[in-house]
């Protein structure tokens, strides 16, 4: 793909799909800027990506929490300041959040929508000017959750669905300045996000087990495979491509209960 030398924004990148999506970009010649709060993780991720073959002083770890402005600041200036431009930005820092109606409270919609939506606006508001110089893309990391509706999970979805529609909106603003917006909607992927939302060990393999039936592929996806739909987002590949909210989903969302 034409990725090579690409200056790409990964946030979330210390594990899960952002880990997945700095090694594949690693392997295709990009300049890597690989954002996360835990550093220990962090830096694992950017030894894997200097071991698929990219050089030490093209990856760039930023250690921060994308719920913070400042550190959202810190980020695009640093990024700047150490590649001089900025091409890709991959909004892919989230959270799970289990919690229904009957037993969501407040705080915990507040702080799913801040991680999930707020920072998105943020950091996308800081790299805009940026974007604009290159003619670049945003690839937003949603859900399957943020088409279909599931019980269990209502600000999670709720915080999916926003971030569809701003993905939507905002190819549009940014249209005729050349930046291209689009969105991956992955299924059931397997990484730690649903242990870090509460859920046992135990509970978690049945979960994998029912995929089998709530996916159409029978299976439940890796992160190689939502991280090469978003190399392929990013890629001149794609250039005709915006505001498309894309599902990664094995065929979940096409599924009906019967």
């Amino acid at each position: 793909m034409s990725l090579k030398s690409k200056v790409v924004v990964i946030t979330g990148a210390s594990s899960g799909i952002g880990a997945g999506v700095a090694i594949r970009l690693a392997k295709l010649g990009c300049r890597l800027v690989l954002c996360g709060r835990n550093e220990t993780n962090l830096k694992k991720t950017a030894t894997q990506c200097t071991e698929a073959g990219l050089p030490q002083d093209e990856v760039l770890c930023v250690v921060g929490d994308v719920t913070s402005v400042d550190d959202c600041k810190r980020i695009v200036d640093e990024t700047i300041g150490h590649f001089g431009q900025l091409d890709v930005l991959v909004n892919n820092a989230g959270q799970l959040t289990p919690g229904s109606i009957y037993n969501m409270t407040l705080e915990q919609y507040d702080n799913t929508m801040n991680v999930n939506v707020r920072s998105v606006i943020v950091l996308t508001q800081l790299a805009v000017p940026h974007l604009e110089k290159t003619k670049g893309t945003i690839i937003n990391v949603s859900s399957i959750a943020g088409i279909r509706s599931f019980p269990g999970i209502l600000a999670y979805a709720m915080s999916k669905a926003a971030l569809d529609q701003f993905t939507h909106c905002l190819a549009l603003e940014l249209a005729d300045r050349g930046i291209r917006v689009n969105a991956v909607n992955p299924g059931v992927i397997v990484t730690e996000v649903h242990k870090r939302g509460g859920m046992s060990d135990a509970d978690y393999e049945k979960f994998l087990e029912k995929c089998k039936t709530t996916h159409a592929l029978g299976r439940p996806g890796n992160v190689e495979e939502v991280a090469g739909t978003i190399a392929f987002l990013a890629s001149d590949d794609a250039s005709f491509i915006t505001g498309v909210t894309l599902p990664v989903d094995g065929g979940r969302g096409c599924m009906c209960p019967r």
